[in-house]
């Protein structure tokens, strides 16, 4: 094992009323079970503190007995901060801590609207972020000095990471183990816990069929049938307008009302989330994958990779497809 993995790291969890726990379940698995997965249960030594020592009750009705006082702790290493409905009217406690202590953590992570108790507290100012995609109009307006980015599962700025809702937590655990120990430490745990080691920070939280809206009329919700099953064909606005039977001005409108997304840009969302589960979960070559996906050329679909993921396919392939299970 490399000498990265030969220390123990502190993780702090921050919990108050009305946490979700999911938020915290989920990281706190992901930061055990490595320690597990590394031969090394004292790897990483995870802690929880509410504001007075006392038991909190999650938005799940949960009750969490925590280790200690917020008054009574230090912040080491990693300070995690959960989101819930207890971040809608939060804790003063939690802020005036978090406004003293958050800045000696060496990693600052947040979970879903544990972003909004960071910036509360003023530990974002000047950082892009994320936090789920209900919330984050609202954590923009409120902090108009924070990049709110809405789309991604989770970012990192400098020594500040924060993810999106609820699972995209387990997400950012993964990713922090991986660097930490290793890839195979976190592929042991993601194996585990029975999900994917494959999901890039800036994938978005949702699918291009979930973020958009499903059309009213039945011709615009065919429309938006073809384009997902057909993303290699002529998907032009002219092409679809015929299909809908409307005029390219009157379908190009109607579209957009009723989806959310111009057609050009939802036609983008479905391609590149094609080409990614090819190259996720397929054997298909990088120009297989870009004309099934209607790109035409590797490197039109290059393009779009590095605008939208900031990555090329065929990297993205080596980063995020699965490690084959070895053959007995």
């Amino acid at each position: 094992m490399e000498k990265r993995a030969e220390r123990c790291r502190d993780v702090l969890v921050v919990v108050f009323d009305g946490v979700q726990s999911l938020d915290l379940a989920g990281p706190v698995e992901v930061f055990t079970g490595a320690g597990y997965a590394s031969g090394r249960p004292g790897a990483y030594r995870v802690r929880t503190a509410s504001p007075d020592g006392e038991p909190v009750r999650c938005s799940s009705g949960l009750t969490l007995v925590p280790d200690a006082a917020l008054p009574d702790v230090t912040v080491t290493h990693t300070l995690l901060v959960p989101g819930g409905h207890g971040t809608r009217v939060p804790d003063a406690r939690v802020v005036d801590w978090l406004r003293v202590h958050g800045r000696s953590a060496r990693r600052l992570l947040s979970v879903c609207t544990g972003a909004s108790l960071l910036a509360e507290a003023g530990l974002l100012r000047g950082r892009r972020v994320a936090t789920h995609w209900a919330h984050s109009d609202a954590l923009a307006r409120a902090h108009p000095d924070v990049a709110v980015d809405a789309d991604p599962i989770y970012v990192r700025d400098g020594h500040v990471a924060t993810s999106a809702g609820v699972t995209s937590g387990i997400d950012l655990a993964l990713a922090l183990v991986e660097e930490d120990l290793g890839r195979e430490v976190a592929l042991t745990v993601a194996r585990h816990l029975v999900v994917f080691l494959r999901r890039p920070g800036n994938q978005a939280q949702f699918s291009a069929q979930l973020a958009a809206q499903t059309a009213r009329r039945q011709p615009l919700r065919e429309v938006q049938q073809w384009i997902t099953e057909h993303p290699e064909a002529d998907l032009s606005v002219t092409a679809l307008a015929e299909r809908a039977r409307l005029s390219p001005r009157h379908f190009t409108r109607a579209f957009h009302a009723e989806t959310g997304l111009p057609p050009g840009r939802y036609v983008d969302r479905v391609r590149l989330e094609h080409a990614r589960r090819l190259l996720e979960d397929g054997p298909a070559g990088v120009e297989e994958v870009a004309r099934a996906s209607g790109y035409g050329t590797p490197e039109a679909m290059r393009r779009a990779f590095l605008k939208a993921l900031g990555t090329a396919p065929a990297e993205y392939r080596r980063r995020f497809r699965p490690t084959p299970d070895p053959v007995p």
